[in-house]
């Protein structure tokens, strides 16, 4: 081996302090934080990183449009548990990212994404492919740079790689002008973070997971509500564990799905605007309501004045700005939720006596399970989830765009494990599902990943197909194709008198020859009595699949909070 390079993880890298390109410096730095894969779209202010790549060697994902490049590293990112990492050009490459950011960033997504800029010489000058990033994407990361000298690099990237995964995860950006990706320096990756300013509160406070144990004991209606927070800890075993040691029934916000086992006996389901009317009810009625790794937004809380009434609250979460900013807590607790549940099972406290709450709690679920009315001859959507969880054994990594589809997957799919449920929550972004179920599939090269999709937020980024005949990437594509913008639609007709403003489809693609244009095996399924048998044969296929499913078109999502209204308010609890 030369004495100029190194091994690290299997690849020959650079030796410190030798003196290499700005470009250089970055390929050699995402070695070092053992990244495997970059999603990305080359361009003029860029180029000096992509011939880096190109000399180097490291996998690169070309996406046909930025956009599926960033949702391809967010859905990377919620998988793999490691920041995804995405590479675009000046001007409109960035701009084109900045729904993905935002969306990674209200939905805790470790990014770290990397722009080209114009040079330093020119920026303020309306140069050719120029936007301020910096100045857009501000309020939209959790932090980002901008690199004006090259021996600044080495030191930013490895800042932004840990700022990105600790504390609350989020997108971190690097803005890096083309004349300092080819200026020389000298490469020192070896220095540690210091960051005195961002110090993240990782251990709670044992004073105040002992009032909440206490708090427990003493409950008589105690509930737990389990948000994504769980799962980016890697809390789930830890959340288990709690909730059978003190028997205490477990809601899910939509992005904890999977953090506490979807058929386990204590499981209530999903709480929320569409969320079952057991676990509504049970925040409803709680005198003890513990939040985990959730930040109480409003499609969970209902109207604030009517959030569970009668319970003291109690939040565990990483980030303090979110304890108190929407629902008055009383027993605040600090920190990461995986070391939050372990100090509480340690604590052992004594379990509430709570039988006639679990009575009451299971009537609900007797009494108000979720339904839906089968018709002769039609294909409900809530079947089509319910054949997908049967034909995968509840086993596949579910992606989701938003809408309907979204919702009635996250009802009727049961989510048995953490790690297999990748959905837009708080920005609730269409088009996100298909480029998120390719960054999963990277993830997770192995496991079956299936792209439950509306037909309209498909069609957003549709050219991502192109990656699937590419790579033939076995990525199974379900479309729940009710000829309309689903959710828009059911808000019309409940809300707006029926009228149907540009949210229905009167002409469609044919999108099994859309999938054949791209090489990719398609199928069309009207009949529900032709479902089962199509469906089993698309997953079984080797290859990328995409099934365009026509379901009823004119079904609803029930249960349903309205607007301005509290979880005892459900509609649409029954038939």
């Amino acid at each position: 081996m030369s004495p100029k390079v190194k091994e690290v993880n299997g690849r020959e890298l650079k030796v410190e302090n030798q003196e290499m390109t700005g470009s250089s410096m970055l390929i050699q730095a995402l070695a070092r934080e053992n990244v495997d894969v970059i999603f990305g779209y080359p361009g003029g202010a860029i180029l000096p990183t992509y011939d880096e790549i190109y000399r180097t060697g490291i996998r690169h994902i070309l996406s046909r449009h930025e956009q599926g490049a960033i949702h391809a590293a967010e859905g990377y990112a919620r998988i793999s548990g490691k920041p995804g990492v995405c590479v675009v050009t000046s001007g409109p490459g960035a701009t084109n990212v900045v729904t993905g950011i935002a969306d990674a960033m209200i939905d805790s997504l470790p990014l770290v994404v990397i722009t080209g800029q114009v040079a330093t010489t020119v920026i303020g000058t309306d140069a050719f492919q120029e936007a301020d990033v910096v100045g857009v994407t501000m309020p939209i990361t959790k932090h980002n740079f901008q690199v004006r000298e090259v021996d600044e690099l080495p030191r930013i990237i490895k800042e932004a790689f840990h700022i990105a995964t600790t504390g609350r995860p989020g997108p971190v950006l690097i803005d890096l002008p083309k004349d300092v990706s080819i200026a020389s320096g000298f490469f020192n990756y070896d220095q540690p973070v210091d960051l005195p300013g961002y110090q993240p509160t990782v251990i709670p406070n044992k004073l105040q997971i002992k009032k909440l144990s206490e708090a427990v004991t003493k409950a008589k209606k105690p509930a737990i509500l389990a948000g994504a927070g769980i799962l980016h800890a890697g809390g789930s075993k830890e959340l288990l564990e709690y909730a059978e040691q003190q028997q205490i029934p477990v809601a899910n916000t939509l992005l904890g799905l999977g953090s506490f086992p979807g058929t386990h006996s204590l499981s209530l389901g999903m709480a929320g605007m569409h969320g079952t009317y057991t676990a509504n009810m049970t925040l409803h009625e709680a005198d003890l309501l513990i939040s985990i790794g959730a930040r109480f937004d409003d499609r969970v809380t209902g109207a604030l004045q009517h959030f569970a009434p009668n319970a003291k609250v109690a939040h565990i979460d990483i980030d303090p700005a979110e304890i108190g900013k929407n629902i008055e807590t009383a027993i605040p607790v600090v920190g990461d939720a995986k070391e939050a549940l372990r100090m509480l099972v340690e604590e052992n406290g004594e379990a509430p006596q709570i039988e006639s709450w679990h009575q009451q709690v299971n009537e609900w679920k007797k009494e108000y399970p979720l339904w839906y009315k089968e018709e002769e001859n039609t294909l409900k959507p809530q079947r089509l989830i319910e054949m997908i969880y049967e034909e995968t054994g509840g086993e596949a990594i579910v992606t989701t765009d938003v809408g309907q589809h979204q919702m009635w997957a996250a009802q009727f799919y049961k989510f048995d494990q953490p790690d297999h449920w990748v959905t837009s929550g708080g920005l609730g972004t269409m088009g996100f599902g298909f480029p998120a179920a390719i960054g999963a599939q990277f993830a997770e090269p192995d496991k079956q990943v299936v792209a439950v999709l509306g037909d309209a937020g498909f069609q957003m980024t549709a050219q991502e197909m192109s990656i699937l005949q590419e790579l033939n990437l076995p990525v199974k594509i379900i479309l729940v194709n009710n000829a309309s913008l689903g959710m828009v639609r059911q808000w019309q007709e409940l809300f707006y008198e029926e009228r149907y403003s540009n949210s229905l489809f009167p002409i469609q693609p044919d999108f099994v020859k859309m999938a054949e244009a791209y090489n990719i095996k398609g199928w069309k399924v009207e009949e529900p009595n032709d479902m089962q048998a199509a469906l089993k044969e698309a997953l079984d296929h080797e290859g990328p699949v995409l099934m365009d499913c026509r379901v009823t078109k004119d079904e609803n999502v029930y249960p349903m909070i309205a607007p301005g209204k509290g979880h005892h308010e459900m509609e649409g609890i029954k038939p």
